[in-house]
């Protein structure tokens, strides 16, 4: 019977991979940072916007504007910023409060998707890399075969084998987990995108139908800016 375990693997294969690996490997360590940085950037973004737009709306029928945009400063996220955009123009004429919303919605998407290219590069350059290292491992066979004459000794011919087959195995075992990662990042983007419309439509619709209030000098100007 044969086992598969992480304890039968022999890490001594890496070496056996050519230079290729050593480029592989630095990739993969640029993978883990990348995926960590933004896993835990857009999990901070994270929020219950249901839940924190009902407080904004509380504060917001009791006349405490400035309570209100507090609370979108002490929250992280994209949510928060554009309800706080609203917040600054309230009062305004319902096209130009719109705008300051879609305003700060450009600004926050770019920084949702920061890094996020890089690291999809990686996975799309990875089997590539694996290729080059595929035919330098076959091109050392072929030249080992051909300095043995007509005899070529097996352990020359293996060493371009082993080449050949650990890199291409490697940029696999890289490439796969950063697609399937990327993935995962590309979906929490699009729910922090969704939540993030939802938010500026319920704030811009309480604002221009159910608000009375001071408008945006009720905010003082450090926090309009």
């Amino acid at each position: 019977m044969l086992t598969l375990g992480m304890s039968g693997f022999d890490f001594s294969l890496l070496s056996k991979g050519g230079p290729m690996m050593l480029v592989i490997l630095f990739m993969a360590a640029a993978a883990i940072v990348l995926y960590i940085e933004r896993a835990l950037f857009l999990h901070r973004g994270q929020i219950k916007s249901k839940v924190f737009l009902d407080g904004i709306k509380n504060a917001l029928d009791h006349r405490r504007l400035v309570e209100a945009a507090t609370i979108c400063e002490e929250t992280p996220g994209p949510v928060a910023a554009v309800v706080k955009a609203a917040l600054v123009h309230a009062g305004q004429p319902p096209d130009k409060l719109r705008y300051a919303v879609q305003e700060a919605a450009i600004v926050e998407i770019p920084a949702l998707e920061r890094r996020l290219g890089a690291f999809a590069a990686i996975g799309q350059v990875a089997p590539l890399v694996g290729l080059l290292g595929t035919l330098l491992g076959l091109i050392t066979t072929f030249h080992a075969f051909m300095q043995g004459a007509e005899f070529a000794t097996a352990t020359a011919l293996a060493n371009g084998l082993w080449q050949a087959l650990t890199v291409a195995a490697a940029a696999l075992m890289l490439s796969i987990p950063v697609h399937l990662g990327h993935h995962f990042l590309t979906g929490r983007i699009r729910a922090l995108t969704r939540d993030m419309e939802w938010a500026a439509n319920e704030i811009m619709e309480y604002l221009n139908n159910h608000y009375e209030g001071e408008g945006a000098d009720g905010i003082p100007q450090d926090r309009k800016n």
